[in-house]
């Protein structure tokens, strides 16, 4: 506690001796998911940069074909919980104004 009084800091800090980090989980369950969030990580890096690019396909070829197949990944990654719904939903929205649209005419009803 001599520390304190002097405001100096204590030698285990200065060599970092009184901290023991290690990179790996001691616990057998912790050892699992360690490597199953990797997995994870990279499968889902993947499916990511699919996703991607199809947006980007679809952003430069405005045809519905694209869009549909766009529109398939984006629930698809929903469902998976790669992205939040809402996000599906915002991108199709918008990819969705890139297409031109066609003008329908309605008949209004006789009175």
């Amino acid at each position: 506690m001599d520390h304190l009084k002097n405001n100096t800091t204590p030698d285990c800090v200065k060599e970092a001796s009184c901290v023991n980090i290690s990179g790996m989980p001691i616990i057998r369950s912790a050892i699992k998911k360690v490597r199953k969030d990797k997995t994870r990580t990279k499968r889902n890096k993947e499916r990511g940069a699919v996703l991607k690019a199809l947006i980007k396909k679809a952003r430069i070829q405005k045809t519905a074909a694209t869009l549909k197949a766009v529109f398939s990944a984006l629930d698809k990654a929903a469902k998976v919980k790669l992205i939040h719904p809402n996000k599906s939903a915002r991108l199709k929205s918008r990819l969705s104004r890139l297409l031109p649209q066609t003008k329908t005419v309605t008949k209004s009803p006789k009175k």
